[in-house]
């Protein structure tokens, strides 16, 4: 869990001795944050297990994610004595710097000892794997599981089939599944994946989304949804998101990525992570503007219309540039 203070529309990127305005700023929960909200707003009943630091950082994440966003905080504690870890993110030219300071809570490892029971967990196994993962899987439950980019630069195919057991899923992007495969092209690493997980995805940015399912042996392709992009944070979870939703809903796997894709390319549109995921009102907004302006892209998401209520739905909250205003009487 972290706070995360973004900041876009930089006149020039950050150099040494200089000072860079920015037109836009925004604060919001981020790291694991953006996963929990993300599938609350997609209508999956959410539990997150995280560590709250005892500050006013940590009261605003507890706050936004338990109140406003109704995530399951059971399992999440504050840590007395513990400030809570914070990114500052800058954002330029549709890319991203970010700076954080933290320090990892030893209460982290402790936090899940009899995991709730649940459809789908998502899981980060860049650490050491727990006991309740295990669990999890062995009471049928659907893990969907990341381990991020390699500090070490070694890539070892052995240590992920040995972390990915027991995983229903497994969604790194290209480059990452190409370095894992030892391959050179995404088809080529999906393909080595495939034998890894029962549904083995590769996201490939511009050129959309492959996924092999094991259970049908069909592999497709999603194309990228176009919009225009303002910062990419979180986009990889919003995308993880969406594809576990659809798996709950049970849809076909061509279904699941045009969602997960969708959910991902109106996610870029906003800055602050967790914030900037879409609920249903932003998905219902797209679907019809984008009926009338493009036909062609919208004849692939006519599943949607089974979907979507046909009542009006809110558009989700969105980071602002503060913690929170003083109320004025």
């Amino acid at each position: 869990m972290f706070f995360d203070i973004i900041f876009i529309g930089l006149e020039a990127p950050p150099q040494t001795g200089t000072e860079v305005w920015a037109s836009g700023m925004g604060s919001s929960p981020g790291g694991v944050a953006n996963m929990a909200v993300a599938c609350s707003r997609l209508g999956l009943r959410t539990s997150l297990a995280a560590t709250f630091g005892e500050d006013l950082y940590g009261d605003y994440c507890r706050q936004t994610l338990g109140i406003q966003e109704g995530v399951d905080l059971t399992f999440s504690r504050y840590v007395t004595g513990w400030h809570s870890p914070v990114t500052v993110s800058t954002v330029y030219e549709r890319d991203r710097t970010m700076v954080t300071h933290g320090h990892i809570s030893d209460v982290q490892a402790r936090l899940v000892r009899q995991p709730p029971r649940a459809r789908v967990s998502f899981v980060d196994l860049s650490a050491d794997r727990q006991s309740w993962v295990d669990a999890f899987a062995a009471d049928g439950g659907l893990i969907f599981a990341d381990l991020g980019w390699d500090p070490e630069d070694r890539w070892d195919i052995g240590r992920l089939r040995e972390s990915l057991q027991g995983c229903y899923a497994f969604s790194p992007n290209a480059v990452e599944a190409m370095s894992y495969t030892r391959t050179d092209s995404p088809a080529d690493a999906l393909a080595v994946l495939s034998e890894l997980v029962p549904l083995a995805v590769v996201t490939c940015g511009g050129d959309g989304v492959i996924a092999h399912d094991q259970a049908t042996g069909s592999t497709v392709h999603a194309p990228a949804v176009p919009v225009e992009a303002l910062d990419p944070t979180g986009a990889g979870d919003v995308f993880a998101a969406g594809l576990m939703m659809g798996t709950v809903a049970g849809w076909p796997l061509e279904h699941r990525l045009r969602l997960a894709n969708l959910a991902a390319a109106l996610s870029v549109r906003h800055f602050g992570g967790a914030l900037a995921a879409p609920g249903w009102g932003d998905i219902a907004t797209w679907w019809r503007e984008t009926g009338s302006k493009d036909p062609a892209l919208a004849d692939g998401y006519t599943f949607l219309e089974k979907t979507l209520p046909d009542y009006d739905l809110p558009e989700a909250s969105r980071a602002i540039a503060t913690l929170g205003f003083r109320s004025r009487r």
